[in-house]
C-alpha cells in the first residue's frame, strides 16, 4: 500500500536536512547570471529582468481595429451586404487561421484601392457560423463578392492580390 506522501508528489521530496540547492526547488543568484532564477526539474526559468524599456519602433503594427474592412455579423448581414447599393466583398475567416491573416492584408489594400466603388467586410466564421453555412463555406479563408444582394464571385484560399482584383473587376462590369 502506498504512503500518503507518495500519492501527493510524483517526485521524492528532499528531506528537511537536504541542501537548499537541491534540484527539486531552489532560489539562488549565480554570479554569472544577471537575473534571479528558479530551478524546477532541471529547467531554468527567469523570474524577472530589470532593464530599460526598448526604444519606440518606427514601424506601425496593424491590428484588426486598424483594418479598412469592417466586421459584419449575422445582425448586420442583411443591411450591409444584401441591401448594399454598391458591390460588396466579404472575407470569411477564423481567428486561429494563419492564412486568413495574409488575406486580411490583401483585403485591406483592396479596400483602399476600391474606396467608393466596393465595400469590404470581414466575417468571423467562429462567431457567425450560420452565415458561413448558408453560403456553404467549408474552409477559410474564402472571399465572396456580392452585387445587388446576390453572390457573384468567390475566391477560395490564399491567393495573390491579382486573383481578387480580377474577380472584383468581373463583378464591377456586370
Amino acid at each position: 500500500m502506498a504512503s500518503s506522501s507518495s500519492l501527493s508528489s510524483p517526485l521524492p521530496l528532499p528531506s528537511p536536512r537536504a541542501s537548499p540547492y537541491s534540484l527539486h526547488h531552489c532560489h539562488l543568484r549565480l554570479p554569472s547570471l544577471p537575473f534571479p532564477f528558479t530551478l524546477h526539474s532541471n529547467r531554468l526559468a527567469m523570474l524577472s529582468v530589470k532593464s530599460a524599456p526598448p526604444p519606440p519602433s518606427p514601424f506601425r503594427v496593424l491590428c484588426s481595429r486598424d483594418s479598412r474592412a469592417a466586421a459584419v455579423t449575422k445582425d448586420s448581414w442583411e443591411k450591409l451586404i444584401l441591401k448594399s447599393d454598391i458591390p460588396v466583398l466579404v472575407e470569411f475567416y477564423a481567428s486561429w487561421c494563419g492564412p486568413c491573416r495574409m488575406v486580411h492584408r490583401v483585403i485591406d489594400e483592396i479596400a483602399g484601392d476600391y474606396d467608393g466603388k466596393l465595400k469590404c467586410f470581414v466575417l468571423n466564421t467562429d462567431s457567425d457560423l450560420q452565415i458561413a453555412e448558408n453560403y456553404e463555406i467549408k474552409a477559410v479563408p474564402v472571399v465572396l463578392l456580392f452585387k445587388n444582394g446576390e453572390k457573384r464571385e468567390s475566391v477560395v484560399g490564399t491567393m495573390p492580390k491579382e486573383f481578387y482584383v480580377a474577380a472584383i473587376e468581373r463583378v464591377l462590369q456586370l
